[in-house]
């Protein structure tokens, strides 16, 4: 019997809000400035009481291959034992990481002595 696959957990903002889904691959992009998740993972027991924001995760990640999130976005990402309820919560009291992707300031004036 094979290794069971990782399964990460990847909270981070988006408009506004914080999203904390579970994905099998999660790695930097070669697209600069982003990290890929893929192999989405969602709660699929049979449950009683649905969750809407699962629901709602759900339909917007559904037929996605890959996505790319902006390390900006990136709270954090844990790696767990198993999967767990997808979820979109109020992102009220977090601030995003101030990042420049521009680089440093340059002195645009040339050949001043």
């Amino acid at each position: 019997m094979g290794k069971p696959s990782e399964i990460y957990k990847v909270t981070f903002l988006n408009k506004g809000k914080v999203y904390e889904i579970f994905v099998q691959q999660v790695y930097q992009s070669e697209l600069y400035g982003f990290i890929e998740v893929e192999e989405f993972v969602f709660d699929e027991r049979s449950q009683v009481v649905v969750d809407p924001s699962e629901e709602k995760l759900k339909a917007e990640f559904h037929g996605v291959k890959r996505s790319f999130i902006p390390m900006q976005a990136i709270i954090r990402i844990d790696e767990v034992e198993k999967g767990g309820v997808s979820k979109i919560s109020n992102g009220d009291n977090i601030t995003p990481f101030p990042v420049s992707l521009t680089g440093g300031k340059t002195d645009s004036r040339r050949g001043d002595s």
